[in-house]
């Protein structure tokens, strides 16, 4: 059955309310078990989740507008900016806690909601993928990558946690945050590329 771009672009929005009101969540629920376990590995997942929070809001305005190559141009480099944004929040306080050795502090309630995070972030970015190919809109599609990237976020920190509560493997955890920051500068360079197509 044939879905209307309408139908389409009315899914894909109330996508991006489900997923600003679970980043929403995930941010004040994470920074505030975070700062009760004094774990800087729970309070910069927190952050994260706000830098998400600015990319579908970008996404929403895209949305709800008229659709024209200079808005989607637009709509395109600012979500490249929040990949940039989360790259160098994440990078930095990788590279940080590799150099300080740093141990993550344990904290039970955060592995289990992270766990549970990975699993919604993970299903929410093959839902949005999937209307994103059907709906055509390209900042959408960067921005379910960036949804995709929170699920492997929550799952590079939760393994950080667990390794370093079970085996003491401190180093598991920035080590995991430096390749997810790298994965994102990746993304941010495709959603610039993708905007000059539009200048053109």
């Amino acid at each position: 059955m044939t879905v209307s771009p309408l139908s389409l672009r009315r899914r894909a929005v109330r996508l991006q309310y489900a997923t600003v009101a679970w980043n929403a969540g995930e941010a004040v629920l994470t920074i505030s078990l975070g700062l009760s376990a004094g774990s800087l590995a729970l309070i910069g997942f927190g952050a994260d989740s706000i830098i998400e929070i600015f990319a579908s809001f970008v996404v929403l305005w895209h949305l709800r507008g008229e659709t024209h190559r200079h808005r989607t141009r637009r709509a395109l480099r600012l979500v490249a900016v929040a990949f940039v944004m989360l790259a160098v929040s994440i990078g930095v306080a990788a590279i940080r806690d590799l150099w300080t050795g740093r141990v993550a502090e344990e904290s039970w309630p955060g592995i289990v909601y992270l766990a549970v995070t990975a699993v919604v972030m993970f299903g929410l970015a093959h839902i949005k993928r999937r209307v994103a190919a059907d709906l055509g809109s390209e900042p959408f599609t960067a921005e379910a990558e960036m949804t995709f990237l929170d699920g492997l976020l929550s799952s590079a920190t939760l393994s950080g946690l667990l390794l370093n509560a079970l085996l003491s493997w401190w180093w598991a955890d920035p080590l995991a945050g430096l390749l997810i920051a790298i994965i994102a500068v990746r993304e941010a360079t495709e959603s610039f590329e993708e905007a000059r197509e539009f200048s053109r």
